[in-house]
Parts: C-alpha cells; structure tokens; sequence
C-alpha cells in the first residue's frame, strides 16, 4: 500500500472559486482517490482570482505532476474520481513513479 512517503495530491484553486460547489466536488473526488492509496490530500489557495480547479501529484522533492483540470464545467464526483484513477494508472508506468507500480491493482481492478 502507498502511504505519506509516496507522495500526496495537491488540490489548487483560486481562494475566489472557494465558495462555487465545484471545489468541494473535485477535492472530494481526489479525496476518494487518496483514501483508496493511502495518500494525503491539501487544498492550496491562492490569493489570484483564475477559475480552473488543478489537481497535482507530488512525490518528495519533484516536480508535481498535473493530473485534473476543471475550467468552470459541471462535473460530478463520479467523473473526477474516474479521470483521476486513470491518471494515475498512466503515472504508474512512469520510472519516476514506480511507488505507485504497485498501487495498479487498486487504482484499475483487473477485470
């Protein structure tokens, strides 16, 4: 299982877009993806005033890696949740990334 060490998603928004319900849904959804890793997740707002949602993976001192973007588009839970697993499926193939190798079977269950 992935745990602290192996990185956490970063969830980044405009302190603006705070109070638009599409925050709490995109936090949720990568929320749903951390508890299924094991991962922490943060909430980072900035004081600029920009309306796409962004969510990173960051593992130690890298550079973190865009996942998700959400422009102002109605979404669901449901439909992050879905385009974050399979982000992190493909970032799983990457040599940079292999502690979430072994994260694969819980990420996308075989079928």
């Amino acid at each position: 299982m992935l745990g602290p060490e192996t990185g956490k998603l970063l969830v980044y928004a405009s302190s603006f877009v705070s109070r638009e319900n599409r925050l709490k849904l995109v936090s949720s959804a990568a929320e749903k993806i951390a508890a299924l890793l094991k991962m922490q997740v943060e909430v980072r707002k900035f004081q600029e005033r920009f309306t796409p949602i962004y969510v990173y993976y960051k593992c130690g001192e890298e550079e973190p890696v865009p996942l998700y973007c959400n422009s102002g588009e109605e979404l669901s839970v449901e439909d992050a949740y879905a385009t974050l697993r399979r982000m992190m499926f493909v970032l799983s193939f990457h040599p940079r990334h292999s502690a979430l190798r072994q994260a694969r079977k819980l990420i996308i269950p075989a079928s």
